[in-house]
Parts: structure tokens; sequence; C-alpha cells
């Protein structure tokens, strides 16, 4: 079977353009109908670092409020990567119904505005069947599209996307990584050393302008309000969240999460290359290859997962809109506050 290799990353052939201009056309109309509207949609957000319990919460709170929720985890999108991502379960998903969940195979990754028009669309479609929608998730900034718009760069330059492509063949997406670092320090920051695809983008949208991404990005400011919201952000003190972290990967594993690494690689998806280069997945990945011992997978593994969670906290701090509650009995108060809020837009 011939490996799927880093290229179909920014496949972009007419099918798929026609494909996202029929969903930013149909995003688009919602958002016109939205804005005529006396009673724009409103949206409650659960966001928090990875391991901390949105889903469990998430869960028992939609399922009080009669709400949906739309999935804001950037690889929850992806068929075949359920355990590695704790995807909600068939049964979890049968108390409440989920959006964007299995949305995409892993050799179609989702790009930020594509994410944003299917959540856009979703959320209109739950709305519109007068359910309160509940958005969760832990990827920063497909949040903040979602919230706050998102900046609109110049289009793909497919010969500079090539020679980049072609360095990471060559030289590791480390090297990439160093080159962004040298010319945006601040996006390099941002993102995570492999995230193949957003360094490429990075790099791409320098060589295209003259100016660093993330000069783009604060110029955008990303301070129009796209909803009425109200965020709740799930906290728990560090060692805490450490060990439920821990834990949570011991149980992927007993779950089977091997075995998921080993039928994706079957299926020619590369670790190199994202969504694939998700952390659990590429450790595992790693020993699956003979490259390491399956006791330094997990501990590599969950010692990344932890300093995500730990950049991700910091990511989330920095928003003062978000209301804090502690992560280990904060349902009935998040019921509360998302009853309030919805109440008061049916009132409205």
């Amino acid at each position: 079977m011939r490996s799927r290799q880093i290229q179909p990353v920014f496949k972009d052939d007419l099918e798929d353009r026609q494909t996202a201009l029929r969903q930013t056309s149909d995003t688009s109309c919602e958002e016109s109908r939205a804005g005529s509207s006396p009673t724009p949609i409103k949206v409650g957000f659960i966001v928090g670092p990875t391991g901390i319990g949105k889903t469990a919460l998430a869960l028992e709170v939609a399922e009080r409020l009669g709400a949906e929720i739309v999935n804001a985890d950037s690889r929850q999108l992806y068929r075949g990567m359920d355990i590695g991502t704790a995807k909600p379960s068939a049964a979890e998903m049968a108390r409440v119904r989920h959006h964007l969940i299995d949305v995409r195979s892993p050799g179609e990754p989702l790009d930020v505005a594509q994410f944003r028009a299917l959540a856009r669309a979703a959320i209109a479609e739950a709305a519109g069947r007068g359910r309160p929608v509940l958005v969760t998730g832990g990827s920063g900034l497909y949040l903040r599209v979602l919230r706050r718009g998102i900046f609109a760069g110049p289009g793909a330059a497919p010969q500079i996307r090539a020679e980049l492509l072609a360095a990471a063949q060559r030289h590791g997406v480390e090297y990439l990584y160093d080159e962004l670092r040298r010319i945006d320090p601040t996006a390099a920051r941002r993102l995570e050393p492999r995230d193949l695809y957003r360094i490429v983008r990075a790099i791409e949208v320098f060589r295209l302008t003259g100016v660093a991404m993330s000069r783009h990005q604060a110029d955008h400011g990303f301070n129009r309000a796209e909803y009425p919201s109200l965020m709740i952000g799930l906290r728990m003190e560090r060692e805490r969240l450490y060990a439920a972290i821990n834990r949570r990967f011991d149980a992927m594993m007993a779950a089977g999460l091997i075995d998921e690494v080993r039928s994706l690689l079957g299926q020619g998806y590369t670790p190199d290359a994202p969504p694939l280069s998700t952390i659990g997945y590429k450790q595992i990945a790693a020993h699956l290859r003979g490259e390491t011992s399956l006791e330094a997978a997990v501990e590599l593994a969950k010692r990344d997962t932890r300093r995500l969670a730990k950049r991700q906290m910091t990511w989330f701090r920095r928003d003062p809109e978000i209301i804090w509650i502690d992560a280990g009995g904060g349902a009935e108060q998040a019921y509360s506050l998302l009853a309030d809020f919805f109440r008061s837009a049916a009132a409205d």
C-alpha cells in the first residue's frame, strides 16, 4: 500500500474548492439572516485544558438544558481517531446530539477556516430547531475564530508550499520550525514544533507579504463578536490535573490505543503529518516502528500531554471573558450559569 505522505495535507483540487465555496456561501447566508434577526444566536462555551473533564461536564449540562454540542477539539473531527482523542462514545452521543465529530478522514485535514464554516452551519442548524448550543473543546485557535472571526490571509502559493514540504521531507519538520522562530517568534511560540500545516502556512504568509503572520493577526484584532456568548472555563489544581492526564492515558492504552494506531498506520497514514502527529499517536507510532520501547513511548506521551495542558491554560487565562469554575464539582454551577444565559436569550 502506498504511504500517504505530507503532500495531501494541502489538497486543493476543484472539488474541494467548490465544496468550500458552497460552505462559505451557506454560512454567509446564515450570518446575514442572523444579523437581521432581533434575537441573534447565543452560544455557550465550555473550555479548558486537555484531560480536565470537559466532555463529561458538557454532557451533563447539555442533557439538562436540552442543548446540542458542537465539537471544537481539532482531533475529534477525524474518523478512526477515537481512543487517542478521548472522543465521546456512541452511548454518550446517543444521550446528546453532537456536531463535528467524524467529519473527515485523517487524510483530509481541516483548516481553521473550514472548521469555522462547518461550526457556524451546525450552530445555525441547531438553533433553527430551537435548541440551545454548547461549544466545547480545548483548541484555543478554533474557539477564537469561531467567537471572533478570522484573519483572511493571502491565498495558497503552490510553489512556496512545494518548496517547504520538500524541505520538511529532507530535513524534518523541526527545520521549518526553526525558520519560523527566526521570522516570527510570536507565531512559533503558539504552535507545536511538529504542527507542519500551520508552520508552513505561517512561513508562506511571511514570504508572500513580507509581514509576520502574528502581525497580521494582531492587526485583525479578533475583536468582532460573532455571537453573544457565555464562556465557562474548567480549572483544576495542577498536580491533580497532571495525575488525571496520566490516568487517562493509561485508560487509553487499556482500551486499545496501540491497535488504533496500528490500524491507522496500516491504512497508509503517516505520523509525520497532521492530524496523526497528535500527541499519543506519534509516540505509539514510534514504538510500533521499533524506534522506542513501549514504556518510553507511554511516558513521553504523558509528558507531552501535560505540557500541552499547561500551554492551553496559559492561552485561556489571557481571556478575560471566561468564568472559571472548579472542574471537580462544577456541573451544577455551570448548569445554573448557562440556564440563566439561555433563559435571558429567550426573553430578549
